[in-house]
């Protein structure tokens, strides 16, 4: 029996919740205001998805199809599990797409799939969407396709000329690793195909910074970057690994964002690999050493300094359990110290440094000051000294950490 457009919608939609979404941050501005067409690529929404300054962008987020030829171990969507399955036409995302965003849900779509048939026939379906929109509709809107590493590059290219953001997967921490849960995918095939995006983005972005072409404008290509996704846990790849691998990712690729995934084991009675399941709290925590080496100056070797045994401690976050390791840096005098090592002090974010920097040009900055500008005094105070504050012996304390860390909870009894 024929599923209906919503049946394929619920089933659709639930499958794309692995797939790491992003924001619109980044892309080119756009709206259809004045101009005719549809959609945005600003404003606020109602999503799931955020941009690095906090605006919320929504995204319908789903499949094209949950079918898949391939069989990585990882995915719940691989050939040889007994999920329900369903499948769209370029069409029918594009006919919801536009529904939805008339509705005023979303900001513009994101979109991923299983391989059907082969990854180049998949590939141009995913093009197929975008083109549509763009042309057939004039939509405005953001537009994320996750690509296909195994595709003819041309129809990479396709597809980069109407999507904002493209994404190949990197998949997991190791080439062993790919080998023993994804046989038919490479590392190498995804390097190259990463390498390709790269390239095509810069060529896009070299023509419209020069000078060299006035009357006719450059064809656009991936505005907003490439992205990657990463999946945590399946194999036993420690953090260090994993935080020196994205180091090595952003800078072969310039990529906008390394998305990790904490594993979910999918029950499988043949498997000869067991599955190592993360915390949640072990993808949230490094999310935070991403952002120490992004947006904080911290290079990988410094954050990695800071785990035991290659991993990051699950109680207090990276820059906290780096700034326990150096304490010998500490404190830093906010009224002296520049704006590269305020970075380095627990609580500060680069927010908080600019409005530092701003406020002691007026004067030696206080206490009362310091806590008008950041979120929380706590994770600050035994690391800076002010014109009326100094955490004195409070550094060298044995039970700083203890400070920071969550109490220790009591196991329930009937667990």
């Amino acid at each position: 029996m024929a599923k209906t457009l919503i049946q394929k919608l619920s089933i659709l939609a639930d499958a794309a919740k692995y797939d790491a979404s992003c924001a619109s941050s980044g892309t080119a501005k756009r709206h259809s205001l004045g101009k005719g067409g549809l959609g945005s690529t600003e404003g606020m929404g109602i999503c799931h998805a955020y941009a690095p300054d906090g605006r919320c962008i929504s995204l319908l987020k789903i499949l094209l199809t949950n079918f898949c030829i391939f069989d990585c171990r990882y995915c719940i969507n691989r050939v040889s599990s007994n999920v329900e399955r369903a499948r769209f036409t370029p069409q029918e995302v594009v006919r919801l797409t536009l529904d939805f965003y008339k509705r005023n849900y979303i900001e513009g779509l994101f979109l991923s799939s299983g391989i059907i048939q082969s990854p180049d026939y998949t590939m141009e379906q995913l093009a197929e969407v975008a083109r549509s929109l763009r042309e057939d509709h004039q939509f405005r809107g953001y537009i994320h396709l996750k690509t296909i590493a195994e595709a003819d590059p041309d129809l990479i290219g396709r597809a980069g000329r109407y999507a904002d953001r493209l994404s190949v997967n990197i998949e997991l921490p190791s080439a062993q690793s790919l080998k023993d849960y994804a046989p038919e995918k490479t590392e190498p095939t995804i390097r190259k195909a990463m390498a390709d995006v790269r390239t095509r983005i810069d060529t896009y972005q070299g023509e419209r910074k020069s000078g060299l072409i006035r009357k006719a404008k450059p064809p656009r290509f991936a505005p907003g970057g490439q992205s990657t996704q990463m999946i945590v846990g399946a194999d036993a790849t420690n953090d260090a690994g994993i935080i020196r691998k994205s180091a090595d990712l952003y800078a072969a690729y310039r990529l906008k964002r390394v998305y990790f995934s904490a594993y979910s084991p999918i029950p499988d009675a043949s498997a000869s690999l067991p599955p190592i399941k993360p915390p949640l709290m072990r993808e949230h925590r490094l999310y935070q050493a991403d952002w120490m080496c992004r947006f904080y100056g911290f290079d990988a070797d410094e954050v990695v300094s800071a785990t035991r045994d290659g991993m990051l401690d699950l109680e207090i976050d990276p820059k906290l359990a780096w700034a326990l390791n150096n304490r010998a840096l500490f404190p830093l005098d906010v009224n002296r110290a520049d704006r590269e090592t305020l970075l380095r002090v627990p609580g500060l974010g680069p927010k908080s440094v600019d409005r530092i920097l701003a406020a002691r040009r007026d004067g030696g900055l206080r206490l009362a000051g310091l806590k008008a500008i950041v979120r929380s005094l706590k994770p600050v105070l035994p690391f800076v000294t002010t014109l009326d504050h100094s955490p004195g012996r409070s550094l060298d304390a044995e039970a700083l950490r203890a400070r920071f860390a969550p109490p220790p909870r009591q196991g329930e009894l009937f667990a």
